[in-house]
């Protein structure tokens, strides 16, 4: 059996049951909703057997959302396109200027032919979001701290897939938990920040990057 979590490219850019897959995780609370005011997610499958055992779960356990929930993720659903193809465009401008920037060690994003998946990604997807994962120069925790401090637009944050722009370091922040030499092993350094780009202006996000960058490496005292 396959699940498939779906929640970075959302079913406007993948339908992993129409690639085979036999289950389909979405957390909602991200793109799928796209406005930071719902927590909750669901399972999509075309199995009606595999449908009746979960939804009989669903109700025994009590895990059934709020009315009010769900007419906040429908309303969400109505811009889904609109947002993807935003999140899409300023995600692939900021990773293009990324992977070329002195101070950028590694650009993860599956639309850019670095990307060591990029044929799959091209086979199997029409489009991302804006999930980006960049690699700072140097593994330094305090310049990624620094980078993320002097940041305006971007809110540092955990979470993804809102409107607004959110940054977050993962060795201290969602990975914390996890022991240092496992994080090694997982390529999660201190240099390694995960960055979700939301609606704002591109051009705005970009400078604010470049200017939070220079911050970083120069030698100025906080």
């Amino acid at each position: 059996m396959v699940l498939v979590d779906n929640t970075f490219a959302t079913a406007y850019f993948q339908r992993p049951l129409a690639l085979g897959a036999d289950l389909v995780l979405h957390s909602l609370t991200k793109y799928m909703n796209g406005h930071s005011d719902v927590v909750m997610g669901c399972l999509m499958m075309n199995n009606e057997e595999l449908y009746k055992q979960l939804s009989f779960l669903q109700y025994a356990i009590g895990a059934v959302p709020s009315p009010f929930d769900c007419y906040l993720v429908n309303r969400g659903l109505k811009t889904l396109s609109v947002r993807m193809k935003q999140h899409m465009a300023s995600g692939l401008r900021i990773a293009k200027y990324l992977e070329k920037h002195q101070h950028v060690a590694r650009v993860i994003y599956p639309p850019l032919e670095s990307h060591p998946q990029h044929d799959l990604y091209k086979k199997q997807m029409s489009g991302f979001s804006g999930m980006i994962s960049i690699y700072l120069k140097g593994d330094d925790a305090v310049k990624s701290q620094r980078f993320l401090k002097q940041l305006k637009l971007f809110t540092t944050a955990e979470s993804l897939g809102g409107y607004e722009s959110l940054v977050e370091l993962p060795a201290v922040m969602t990975h914390a938990s996890v022991p240092e030499e496992h994080r090694r092993l997982l390529g999660i350094t201190d240099g390694l920040i995960r960055m979700s780009v939301g609606l704002e202006d591109v051009q705005d996000l970009i400078d604010d990057i470049e200017a939070a960058l220079q911050y970083a490496f120069s030698d100025k005292k906080d």
